[in-house]
Protein backbone atom coordinates (compact mmCIF):
# COMPACT_ATOMS: atom_id res chain seq x y z
CA UNK A 1 0.00 0.00 0.00
CA UNK A 2 1.27 3.44 -0.84
CA UNK A 3 1.71 5.69 2.18
CA UNK A 4 1.35 9.44 2.02
CA UNK A 5 2.46 11.26 5.14
CA UNK A 6 2.41 14.97 5.65
CA UNK A 7 5.34 16.27 7.60
CA UNK A 8 4.98 19.28 9.79
CA UNK A 9 6.04 22.67 8.44
CA UNK A 10 9.71 23.40 9.05
CA UNK A 11 12.44 25.76 7.99
CA UNK A 12 14.85 25.13 5.15
CA UNK A 13 17.66 23.87 7.39
CA UNK A 14 15.60 20.83 8.44
CA UNK A 15 13.96 19.93 5.12
CA UNK A 16 15.60 16.67 4.11
CA UNK A 17 12.71 14.87 2.38
CA UNK A 18 9.83 15.50 0.01
CA UNK A 19 6.62 13.53 -0.47
CA UNK A 20 5.71 12.73 -4.09
CA UNK A 21 1.91 12.65 -4.18
CA UNK A 22 1.84 10.70 -7.46
CA UNK A 23 -1.39 9.87 -9.23
CA UNK A 24 -3.67 8.52 -6.54
CA UNK A 25 -3.66 7.72 -2.83
CA UNK A 26 -6.25 4.94 -3.26
CA UNK A 27 -4.63 1.56 -2.43
CA UNK A 28 -6.78 -0.32 -4.98
CA UNK A 29 -5.27 1.68 -7.86
CA UNK A 30 -1.60 1.27 -6.94
CA UNK A 31 -1.02 -2.20 -8.41
CA UNK A 32 -2.85 -1.57 -11.73
CA UNK A 33 -0.94 1.71 -12.14
CA UNK A 34 2.32 -0.05 -11.30
CA UNK A 35 1.85 -2.66 -14.05
CA UNK A 36 0.61 -0.05 -16.53
CA UNK A 37 3.68 2.15 -16.17
CA UNK A 38 5.98 -0.86 -15.89
CA UNK A 39 4.72 -1.99 -19.31
CA UNK A 40 5.39 1.46 -20.79
CA UNK A 41 8.86 1.52 -19.23
CA UNK A 42 9.80 -1.94 -20.54
CA UNK A 43 8.67 -1.01 -24.06
CA UNK A 44 10.61 2.28 -23.81
CA UNK A 45 13.82 0.55 -22.75
CA UNK A 46 13.55 -2.25 -25.33
CA UNK A 47 12.58 0.11 -28.15
CA UNK A 48 15.26 2.72 -27.58
CA UNK A 49 18.09 0.33 -26.71
CA UNK A 50 17.10 -1.79 -29.71
CA UNK A 51 17.26 1.21 -32.04
CA UNK A 52 20.59 2.32 -30.56
CA UNK A 53 22.03 -1.18 -31.07
CA UNK A 54 20.64 -1.46 -34.58
CA UNK A 55 22.14 1.86 -35.68
CA UNK A 56 25.47 1.02 -34.06
CA UNK A 57 25.77 -2.42 -35.70
CA UNK A 58 24.74 -1.48 -39.25
CA UNK A 59 27.10 0.63 -41.35
CA UNK A 60 24.24 1.39 -43.75
CA UNK A 61 22.68 3.48 -40.97
CA UNK A 62 25.84 5.48 -40.27
CA UNK A 63 24.43 8.64 -41.84
CA UNK A 64 23.63 12.06 -40.33
CA UNK A 65 19.91 11.28 -39.99
CA UNK A 66 20.54 8.10 -38.03
CA UNK A 67 23.33 9.71 -36.03
CA UNK A 68 20.75 12.18 -34.72
CA UNK A 69 18.21 9.38 -34.22
CA UNK A 70 20.84 7.46 -32.23
CA UNK A 71 21.20 10.45 -29.90
CA UNK A 72 17.42 10.92 -29.66
CA UNK A 73 16.98 7.29 -28.58
CA UNK A 74 19.84 7.64 -26.10
CA UNK A 75 18.21 10.71 -24.55
CA UNK A 76 14.75 9.10 -24.44
CA UNK A 77 16.21 6.04 -22.71
CA UNK A 78 18.15 8.12 -20.19
CA UNK A 79 15.44 10.55 -19.21
CA UNK A 80 12.84 7.82 -18.80
CA UNK A 81 15.33 6.14 -16.43
CA UNK A 82 15.68 9.36 -14.42
CA UNK A 83 12.22 9.17 -12.86
CA UNK A 84 10.35 6.00 -13.92
CA UNK A 85 12.09 3.53 -11.54
CA UNK A 86 11.36 5.88 -8.62
CA UNK A 87 7.78 6.36 -9.82
CA UNK A 88 7.28 2.59 -9.98
CA UNK A 89 8.68 2.07 -6.49
CA UNK A 90 6.31 4.75 -5.16
CA UNK A 91 3.33 2.62 -6.20
CA UNK A 92 4.39 -0.21 -3.87
CA UNK A 93 6.31 1.58 -1.10
CA UNK A 94 6.64 4.91 0.68
CA UNK A 95 6.68 7.74 -1.84
CA UNK A 96 9.47 9.72 -0.20
CA UNK A 97 12.47 11.27 -1.94
CA UNK A 98 15.39 12.99 -0.24
CA UNK A 99 16.08 16.66 -0.81
CA UNK A 100 19.31 15.98 -2.71
CA UNK A 101 17.67 13.09 -4.56
CA UNK A 102 14.94 15.47 -5.67
CA UNK A 103 17.42 18.10 -6.86
CA UNK A 104 19.43 15.43 -8.70
CA UNK A 105 16.29 14.12 -10.40
CA UNK A 106 15.33 17.70 -11.35
CA UNK A 107 18.76 18.35 -12.87
CA UNK A 108 18.90 15.24 -15.04
CA UNK A 109 15.26 15.53 -16.09
CA UNK A 110 15.80 19.14 -17.23
CA UNK A 111 19.10 18.20 -18.89
CA UNK A 112 17.66 15.40 -21.02
CA UNK A 113 14.38 17.15 -21.87
CA UNK A 114 16.17 20.35 -22.92
CA UNK A 115 18.74 18.37 -24.90
CA UNK A 116 15.97 16.52 -26.75
CA UNK A 117 14.52 19.85 -27.89
CA UNK A 118 17.76 20.79 -29.61
CA UNK A 119 18.33 17.31 -31.03
CA UNK A 120 14.93 17.67 -32.72
CA UNK A 121 16.07 21.05 -34.07
CA UNK A 122 19.19 19.38 -35.53
CA UNK A 123 17.07 16.65 -37.10
CA UNK A 124 14.80 19.26 -38.71
CA UNK A 125 17.85 21.08 -40.10
CA UNK A 126 19.21 17.80 -41.45
CA UNK A 127 15.95 17.08 -43.32
CA UNK A 128 15.82 20.67 -44.59
CA UNK A 129 19.28 20.40 -46.13
CA UNK A 130 18.58 16.90 -47.52
CA UNK A 131 15.43 17.99 -49.36
CA UNK A 132 15.98 21.67 -50.10
CA UNK A 133 19.73 21.55 -50.87
CA UNK A 134 20.49 17.91 -51.76
CA UNK A 135 23.60 18.73 -53.83
CA UNK A 136 25.21 20.38 -50.79
CA UNK A 137 24.04 17.77 -48.28
CA UNK A 138 27.30 15.82 -47.97
CA UNK A 139 29.34 18.98 -47.45
CA UNK A 140 26.83 20.76 -45.20
CA UNK A 141 26.09 17.76 -42.96
CA UNK A 142 29.67 16.56 -42.59
CA UNK A 143 30.64 14.41 -39.57
CA UNK A 144 32.23 17.46 -37.98
CA UNK A 145 29.06 19.53 -38.35
CA UNK A 146 26.87 16.71 -36.99
CA UNK A 147 29.15 16.24 -33.99
CA UNK A 148 29.15 19.99 -33.34
CA UNK A 149 25.34 20.13 -33.48
CA UNK A 150 25.06 17.31 -30.95
CA UNK A 151 27.70 18.84 -28.72
CA UNK A 152 25.82 22.15 -28.72
CA UNK A 153 22.54 20.34 -27.98
CA UNK A 154 24.01 18.74 -24.86
CA UNK A 155 25.79 21.93 -23.76
CA UNK A 156 22.60 24.02 -24.03
CA UNK A 157 20.67 21.27 -22.24
CA UNK A 158 23.30 21.25 -19.48
CA UNK A 159 23.15 25.05 -19.17
CA UNK A 160 19.36 25.00 -18.84
CA UNK A 161 19.47 22.23 -16.24
CA UNK A 162 22.14 24.05 -14.24
CA UNK A 163 20.12 27.28 -14.32
CA UNK A 164 16.93 25.54 -13.11
CA UNK A 165 18.65 23.44 -10.43
CA UNK A 166 20.98 26.19 -9.24
CA UNK A 167 18.12 28.65 -8.74
CA UNK A 168 16.03 25.94 -7.05
CA UNK A 169 18.79 25.28 -4.52
CA UNK A 170 18.54 28.88 -3.32
CA UNK A 171 14.87 28.51 -2.28
CA UNK A 172 13.59 27.93 1.23
CA UNK A 173 10.97 25.21 1.69
CA UNK A 174 9.06 25.67 4.91
CA UNK A 175 5.28 25.50 4.34
CA UNK A 176 4.93 21.97 2.99
CA UNK A 177 7.03 19.15 1.65
CA UNK A 178 4.33 17.50 -0.46
CA UNK A 179 5.09 17.70 -4.19
CA UNK A 180 1.85 17.38 -6.16
CA UNK A 181 3.48 15.41 -8.93
CA UNK A 182 5.10 12.02 -9.56
CA UNK A 183 8.55 13.58 -10.10
CA UNK A 184 10.54 16.61 -9.00
CA UNK A 185 9.45 19.16 -11.59
CA UNK A 186 10.09 22.91 -11.63
CA UNK A 187 6.56 24.29 -11.22
CA UNK A 188 5.37 21.92 -8.46
CA UNK A 189 8.53 22.67 -6.49
CA UNK A 190 8.10 26.43 -6.88
CA UNK A 191 4.67 26.15 -5.27
CA UNK A 192 6.30 24.85 -2.07
CA UNK A 193 8.71 27.76 -1.64
CA UNK A 194 8.07 30.29 1.10
CA UNK A 195 10.67 32.70 -0.28
CA UNK A 196 10.70 34.75 -3.47
CA UNK A 197 10.71 32.66 -6.66
CA UNK A 198 11.38 35.62 -8.96
CA UNK A 199 14.80 34.33 -10.10
CA UNK A 200 13.34 30.87 -10.77
CA UNK A 201 10.44 32.32 -12.75
CA UNK A 202 12.88 34.42 -14.77
CA UNK A 203 14.98 31.34 -15.56
CA UNK A 204 11.82 29.41 -16.48
CA UNK A 205 10.73 32.24 -18.77
CA UNK A 206 14.11 32.53 -20.52
CA UNK A 207 14.44 28.77 -21.05
CA UNK A 208 10.82 28.70 -22.25
CA UNK A 209 11.49 31.47 -24.78
CA UNK A 210 14.55 29.64 -26.13
CA UNK A 211 12.61 26.37 -26.44
CA UNK A 212 9.68 28.18 -28.09
CA UNK A 213 12.05 29.80 -30.59
CA UNK A 214 13.55 26.37 -31.28
CA UNK A 215 10.12 24.84 -31.90
CA UNK A 216 9.21 27.71 -34.24
CA UNK A 217 12.44 27.17 -36.20
CA UNK A 218 11.53 23.48 -36.54
CA UNK A 219 8.09 24.24 -37.94
CA UNK A 220 9.54 26.86 -40.31
CA UNK A 221 12.01 24.22 -41.54
CA UNK A 222 9.20 21.75 -42.22
CA UNK A 223 7.11 24.44 -43.92
CA UNK A 224 10.01 25.09 -46.30
CA UNK A 225 10.46 21.34 -46.75
CA UNK A 226 6.75 20.95 -47.60
CA UNK A 227 6.99 23.78 -50.11
CA UNK A 228 9.91 22.05 -51.84
CA UNK A 229 8.23 18.63 -51.77
CA UNK A 230 5.18 20.01 -53.56
CA UNK A 231 7.47 21.21 -56.35
CA UNK A 232 8.81 17.71 -57.02
CA UNK A 233 7.32 16.65 -60.39
CA UNK A 234 7.11 12.89 -59.85
CA UNK A 235 4.58 11.32 -57.48
CA UNK A 236 7.17 8.74 -56.44
CA UNK A 237 9.63 11.47 -55.45
CA UNK A 238 7.01 13.30 -53.43
CA UNK A 239 5.97 10.09 -51.71
CA UNK A 240 9.58 9.28 -50.77
CA UNK A 241 10.17 12.78 -49.41
CA UNK A 242 6.95 12.72 -47.41
CA UNK A 243 7.88 9.31 -46.02
CA UNK A 244 11.29 10.59 -44.95
CA UNK A 245 9.91 13.63 -43.12
CA UNK A 246 6.58 12.27 -41.90
CA UNK A 247 8.04 10.44 -38.91
CA UNK A 248 10.01 13.55 -37.89
CA UNK A 249 6.92 15.75 -38.03
CA UNK A 250 4.92 13.30 -35.91
CA UNK A 251 7.69 13.04 -33.30
CA UNK A 252 8.10 16.83 -33.10
CA UNK A 253 4.35 17.41 -32.85
CA UNK A 254 3.99 14.84 -30.06
CA UNK A 255 6.92 16.16 -28.02
CA UNK A 256 6.34 19.89 -28.30
CA UNK A 257 2.55 19.61 -28.42
CA UNK A 258 2.25 17.53 -25.27
CA UNK A 259 4.88 19.61 -23.45
CA UNK A 260 3.16 22.89 -24.36
CA UNK A 261 -0.23 21.54 -23.33
CA UNK A 262 1.18 20.40 -19.97
CA UNK A 263 2.77 23.74 -19.08
CA UNK A 264 -0.14 25.79 -20.36
CA UNK A 265 -2.46 23.65 -18.25
CA UNK A 266 -0.39 24.05 -15.08
CA UNK A 267 -0.15 27.82 -15.57
CA UNK A 268 -3.81 28.25 -14.58
CA UNK A 269 -4.69 28.40 -10.87
CA UNK A 270 -5.92 25.10 -9.43
CA UNK A 271 -5.01 23.11 -12.53
CA UNK A 272 -1.88 21.36 -11.23
CA UNK A 273 -3.65 18.00 -11.10
CA UNK A 274 -4.65 18.22 -14.79
CA UNK A 275 -1.07 19.15 -15.66
CA UNK A 276 0.24 16.17 -13.73
CA UNK A 277 -1.84 13.75 -15.77
CA UNK A 278 -1.10 15.59 -19.04
CA UNK A 279 2.65 15.37 -18.39
CA UNK A 280 2.45 11.57 -18.58
CA UNK A 281 2.26 11.92 -22.34
CA UNK A 282 5.59 13.67 -22.89
CA UNK A 283 7.42 12.01 -20.00
CA UNK A 284 6.29 8.41 -20.51
CA UNK A 285 4.39 7.93 -23.76
CA UNK A 286 6.56 9.94 -26.21
CA UNK A 287 9.83 8.10 -25.35
CA UNK A 288 7.97 4.82 -25.88
CA UNK A 289 6.48 5.91 -29.22
CA UNK A 290 9.59 7.45 -30.81
CA UNK A 291 11.28 4.13 -31.73
CA UNK A 292 8.00 2.94 -33.27
CA UNK A 293 7.47 6.18 -35.18
CA UNK A 294 10.95 6.07 -36.69
CA UNK A 295 10.99 2.36 -37.54
CA UNK A 296 7.51 1.19 -38.57
CA UNK A 297 7.51 2.98 -41.96
CA UNK A 298 11.28 3.21 -42.38
CA UNK A 299 12.60 0.84 -45.05
CA UNK A 300 16.25 1.39 -44.05
CA UNK A 301 15.57 0.40 -40.44
CA UNK A 302 13.52 -2.64 -41.49
CA UNK A 303 16.25 -3.78 -43.87
CA UNK A 304 18.94 -3.30 -41.21
CA UNK A 305 16.81 -5.23 -38.70
CA UNK A 306 16.38 -8.14 -41.11
CA UNK A 307 20.14 -8.26 -41.79
CA UNK A 308 20.94 -8.14 -38.07
CA UNK A 309 18.46 -10.89 -37.23
CA UNK A 310 19.88 -13.11 -39.99
CA UNK A 311 23.41 -12.59 -38.67
CA UNK A 312 22.34 -13.39 -35.10
CA UNK A 313 20.04 -16.33 -35.85
CA UNK A 314 21.92 -17.91 -38.74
Amino acid sequence: MKIIKRMAPRNSSSVTKFILVGFSDQPALQLPLFFFFLGIYVLTVIGNLGLITLIGLNSSLHTPMYFFLFNLSFIDFCYSCVFTPKMLSDFVSENIISYMGCMTQLFFFCFFVNSECYVLVSMAYDRYVAICNPLLYTVTMSPQVCTLLMFCSYVIGFAGAMAHTGSMLTLTFCDSNMIHHYLCEVLPLLQLSCTSTYANELVFFIVGVVITASSISIFISYALILSNILKIPSAEGRSKAFGTCGSHVVAVALFFGSGAFTYLTTSFPGSMEEGRFASVFYTNVVPMLNPLIYSLRNKDVKLALNKTLKRVLF
